[in-house]
């Protein structure tokens, strides 16, 4: 049985209006008077107008580095050479009207999981050495080098990226600009901090169970895990095919551009997706009039919902359907997958730490130390149980989506809460999957899956509503988040910091 929200008939969906594309814009000062950040789109009209500089751009991204990161803590490392370089050489093709690609001086940050050519990749862990030769970009690095892009630093990671928060032995806890009390969230929590604090409009992250989604939510922020093999991943992940690689931004279009650079196929990942048809910025625009969405509130009563995340998400629906969606209340047809999510994520886990001897056993993350005896103690067949699981869910969320053109649920049934725990006080769960039981689910079965930040709490502390879409849908679930942003109905103000 299916609750119809608003609109109640055709008519109704037909007169809703159509969100018009906003013209990219400089923002409006934020809060103490500071400008908020400016978005890759709203940086490169003025490139492209003469009225602002990449040397500018990067130079303010580094300032805003420079005021936040004592109370953040969102990078392992800056260069700031290297970066106002690049920015220099990028405002000199602007001058001659040639620029490299689509993010030609966009300021950029790169997790400290994927590699970036010139500096070390230490994963968050102290026990990964600084020593070369680090010579090789990761696809998704190499595109926006090949762009243009104007690369910060690398921003910090659990170890190894095991965990839903961003706290390690090697760089300490992320804190969340919105209060730097509360965790960023993870395990990409230092791109969503410093998208945040506008260190740049753009992060690279990955995500093998929500970790761009989780520190978006947490931080106001978009994000995208696009369809598994659509951003291509080298060296593979020994999470398998868990993770994903994906962008945090400000808004939606800046993530569909950065999609048309990410995506460009790289023949050292094996399990990428074809070539893209055409532009994820094709069809932004048109808003959502028409479309099928079904609103999962609790996953049909499994999941406690805080009363405040509920009630912004249950707004944001809400302005699906007055744009015209045809929504109704409705829950995929499976019950909690997390028992199959531990089995493959324990034991990806155990095989990531497999190589170290107990010296350097004894340096890891305490935490990571006990999923990864979990992990070891697992057999085979547990693990092909696991997959069995994975693919009757991904069966029965293909099923789902012949009804659905997408799925919405709450991103996170919390908001952020206090740096330097894997869960909340007091919520007596053991895992940082207890608290995340929207976003795991859509890594094994592989959909994009969005989170856009629909309100606040009465703490302040940012509410994230996540999109779900299809097996290769990304760009509708683009342009659905997108249609929320164009109407207001996404987003918030920057943090105060």
């Amino acid at each position: 049985m299916t609750d119809r929200i608003a609109p109640t008939d055709t008519e109704d969906r037909a007169a809703a209006p159509r969100p018009a594309a906003p013209e990219p814009r400089m923002p409006a000062p934020g809060a103490g008077g500071r400008p908020a950040p400016p978005t890759a789109t709203a940086l490169l009209a003025a490139y492209r107008a003469g009225t602002l500089s990449p040397v500018e751009a990067t130079r303010d991204a580094l300032a805003r580095i420079a005021a936040t990161e004592p109370s953040v803590n969102a990078f392992v490392r800056v260069d700031e050479e290297a970066a106002l370089a690049r920015a220099e050489e990028s405002a000199r093709r602007w001058e001659r009207g040639e620029p490299a690609g689509l993010l030609d001086g966009v300021p950029v940050t790169v997790k400290d999981i994927l590699l970036q050519r010139g500096g070390p990749t230490f994963k968050g862990s102290r026990t990964t050495g600084p020593h070369g030769p680090w010579e090789e970009d990761a696809p998704s690095v190499a595109r926006l080098r090949e762009h243009g892009a104007v690369f910060l630093g690398k921003t910090t990671t659990p170890e190894f990226g095991w965990k839903g928060v961003t706290d390690s032995p090697l760089s300490g806890a992320t804190r969340n600009p919105y209060d730097p009390a509360l965790t960023s969230g993870g395990s990409s929590g230092g791109g969503a901090a410093a998208v945040a604090v506008g260190a740049g409009p753009l992060a690279l992250g990955t995500d093998g169970g929500g970790s761009v989604r989780i520190p978006a939510a947490f931080c106001g922020i978009f994000a995208l895990k696009p369809t598994y093999g659509r951003v291509p991943l080298y060296p593979a992940s020994a999470f398998g095919t868990l993770a994903h690689v994906g962008p945090m931004t400000l808004d939606a279009r800046d993530a569909a551009l950065m999609m048309d650079v990410i995506s460009g196929q790289d023949t050292r990942d094996w399990s990428q997706s074809g070539p893209v048809a055409e532009s994820f910025r094709t069809g932004l625009d048109e808003g959502v009039r028409g479309l099928r969405v079904a609103y999962s509130p609790t996953f049909g009563g499994q999941v406690a919902v805080d009363p405040a995340v509920a009630a912004a998400v249950r707004a944001g629906v809400e302005r699906l359907a007055a744009l015209g969606a045809w929504v109704s209340e409705d829950d995929p047809d499976f019950t909690d997958p997390v028992d199959a999510f531990h089995t493959l994520w324990f034991s990806g886990a155990a095989r990531v730490v497999q190589p170290l001897g107990p010296r350097a056993r004894a340096r890891l993350d305490p935490g990571l130390r006990e999923v990864c005896g979990q992990g070891e103690r697992y057999s085979a067949l547990d693990y092909l149980a696991a997959v069995d699981t994975r693919m009757e869910l991904g069966r029965r969320m293909g099923r789902f989506h012949e009804r659905y053109d997408l799925l919405v649920t709450p991103t996170l049934p919390v908001t952020a809460f206090d740096a330097g725990l894997e869960v909340p006080k007091g919520s007596g769960l053991r895992r940082w999957t207890g608290w995340t039981p929207f976003t795991y689910p859509f890594n094994l079965t592989q959909q994009p899956a969005a989170s856009v930040p629909v309100g606040t709490d009465a703490r302040g502390r940012p509410v994230g509503l996540q999109i779900v879409g299809p097996r290769h849908a990304d760009a509708l679930v683009l342009r659905a988040a997108h249609a929320l942003y164009a109407a207001g109905a996404a987003g918030i103000a920057p943090p105060a910091l």
